[in-house]
């Protein structure tokens, strides 16, 4: 019988209990990326001090027992009792979804944390929470266990120093992993310094016992030099700003003799990785710029116009505005979409731009020598790209021969394994379930596309066959809608050359179909590292820890123990058992956490400069576990 449907069925969650039940809805997931979201939230709070120029230093530090502290020298969160809420503003604050000055543009003109969620759900999300709060002369503290307030808040006299001190530890109940790692709050910290012209942020970590210290003076200036800083550039770091009553606009744009465009865009420190007005701004007044000054110069009278893809390439930008009013949208509300952004920030821009070329024409000699460069090469491309489509056409679908696609026609049921070598290639067709799963064989170790333009990657050949079965086509014809599979998985070997390869692959799919990544499509194959045999019963295992613990259940007398180096070695059904079956398989999801961090990866590994490789390689070797050759 059907339960009533009545009044009494419906569930009022109170306070912060929503956010508990439905952590996700709030802080994107409950893996890391949650897990270091509650401490941004915290550090919105600090950071929004320092926008309002009252706070000169924010300190975040991880300690031993787990817990962590974000500390500040601002005026402290306001403590007296609130005249509708009858409690004291610091205890609402963190304790009330959506409460706090940043509501209130007297309070702050601009505010970051609107983006976010509140301190509030850091505190729900937490086992224990602290807060110290200096101002008035007096210390004020308050304890919160899982978002309540233990106590009423305890005052005592205090000197002349302000600011806000949270520390917490994360409810383990909630967060898969509450292990917060450095590098990770290294990064963004280091992004909030460069976006806050002079704001002191030190991180501290008392496990590993590891800190730095961020300030730029610099700004985004200083923050273009480091996108930069392993890549060979042409130009100077060139700065525009403007400011109004209403918006602050800044820029900074530098080129390198690379191939691809480094562009970043933020709002009110918000990282805006899908762009938006602010960004179109920007493109439209660089591209319009440029034309302008070759026209009236009259540099070049084969080229009617440069286009925006011509005038990017090796283009590193950082653009940065602080608006009163910020309206984001798209899915992860990381699109900036106030409209009257757009042509402040390309006023600004143009007009900035402009003069700076008319100021230093060798400089604008150069930028423009570059993009000229661009069109030529597009130019090639193109020619290239309609060759292409010449030989797809003559072969029917233009699936490249060597591809053993699937029978499903589905993409959301389809999955594609790229294998290194005709050896492997042939175990996999053999060992796959040919009804959802395509196999395409590699020969040999694919272009570096970091090293080279559209042009030469469309005369690649394994380049050229990977495009076809993916079927996205790259560059500005890429279309998502078009992918033939939802799961691309990269199989190579363990040894050098199979790590090389994945990498050259990895590059190519972060160049050139990072929506691919970003939808979550794109997979490296984790087949198992040993094959022990004991009682002839098979085990197969994934890492020299899981051996470990292997041996302490069946001991070593009598293991027959095998080590593969490559895919080759295995015949198919050890290949299904292992790696092809979904039931049994292990799988890495490519994700990008970190856009700065993963492009400065890439440049280092794969581009031109050598210093900085051999000083990333001789950093991390004495990390090496097993090196085959």
């Amino acid at each position: 019988m059907t339960q009533e449907y009545r009044a009494e069925s419906i569930t009022v969650l109170k306070g912060l209990q929503a956010v508990i039940a439905r952590p996700s809805m709030y802080i994107g997931d409950v893996g890391l990326r949650g897990l270091h979201q509650i401490v941004y939230e915290a550090i919105d709070n600090s950071l929004d001090e320092a926008l309002a120029g009252f706070c000169k230093n924010i300190i975040v530090t991880v300690h031993k027992d787990g817990s962590i502290t974000i500390e500040d020298d601002g005026r402290g969160i306001p403590i007296d009792e609130h005249p509708t809420e009858k409690r004291p503003a610091a205890e609402i604050v963190l304790t009330v979804l959506h409460a706090g000055g940043k509501f209130d543009k007297k309070t702050y003109k601009v505010s970051g944390g609107l983006h976010g969620v509140g301190i509030s759900v850091t505190n729900a999300l937490s086992e224990w929470l602290e807060v110290e709060i200096k101002r008035d002369n007096k210390l004020y503290t308050q304890r919160f266990l899982k978002g309540i307030p233990e106590a009423p808040v305890i005052s005592e006299f205090n000197d002349i120093k302000t600011g806000t001190k949270i520390t917490f530890f994360p409810n383990h109940e909630i967060f898969e992993d509450i292990n917060f790692h450095f590098d990770t709050l290294a990064n963004r910290l280091r992004e909030l310094a460069f976006l806050n012209k002079g704001i002191r942020i030190i991180i501290k970590d008392e496990k590993i016992e590891k800190e730095e210290i961020f300030q730029y003076e610099g700004g985004i200036q200083s923050f273009v030099e480091h996108l930069n800083k392993n890549k060979t550039v042409l130009s100077p770091p060139i700065y525009l700003k403007k400011e109004s009553d209403n918006a602050e606009v800044e820029v900074a744009l530098q080129y390198n003799d690379g191939y691809r465009e480094n562009v970043f865009s933020f709002a009110n420190n918000i990282n805006t990785i899908e762009g938006g007005t602010h960004l179109s701004g920007f493109y439209t007044a660089l591209t319009r710029a440029i034309n302008n000054y070759i026209k009236k110069k009259n540099i070049n009278g084969k080229v009617e116009s440069l286009t925006g893809e011509d005038v990017r390439e090796g283009l590193s930008a950082v653009i940065s505005v602080k608006i009163q009013n910020p309206q984001f949208e798209g899915q992860t509300k990381t699109k900036l979409g106030n409209s009257e952004i757009k042509g402040l920030v390309d006023r600004v821009v143009f007009e900035n731009l402009t003069n700076f070329f008319e100021e230093n024409p060798g400089v604008a000699k150069i930028i423009i020598g570059k993009a000229l460069d661009a069109f030529s090469a597009r130019e090639a491309a193109r020619k290239a790209r309609e060759l292409v489509r010449r030989k797809s056409a003559l072969v029917g679908r233009g699936l490249p021969g060597k591809l053993a696609d699937c029978q499903e026609k589905d993409p959301a049921k389809s999955e594609l394994f790229i294998v290194e070598g005709d050896s492997a290639g042939g175990s996999c067709k053999s060992g796959r379930v040919r009804e959802f799963q395509a196999v395409l064989p590699l020969r040999g170790k694919v272009l570096n596309v970091e090293k080279a333009r559209l042009d030469k990657i469309f005369a690649n050949k394994e380049i050229f066959n990977l495009m076809s079965a993916i079927g996205t086509g790259i560059g500005d014809e890429f279309d998502i809608n078009k992918v033939r599979y939802h799961r691309i998985i990269i199989m190579s070997d363990s040894d050098v050359d199979g790590q090389h390869i994945c990498t050259l692959l990895l590059t190519f799919f972060y160049r050139y179909m990072k929506q691919l990544i970003d939808k979550g499509y794109l997979y490296i194959a984790m087949p198992p590292l040993y094959k022990a045999v004991k009682d002839k019963k098979i085990y197969y295992v994934y890492n020299d820890d899981k051996l470990q613990q292997l041996f302490n259940d069946i001991g070593k007398d009598g293991v027959r123990l095998q080590r593969y180096k490559g895919l080759g070695e295995m015949n198919p059904e050890q290949l299904w058992e292992t790696t092809l079956d979904p039931t049994n398989r292990r799988l890495k999801k490519i994700t990008v956490e970190d856009a700065i961090k993963a492009d400065e990866l890439f440049s280092i590994l794969m581009g031109e400069q050598v210093e900085p490789r051999r000083e990333f390689i001789s950093k991390y070797a004495k990390e090496v576990k097993n090196l085959d050759i």
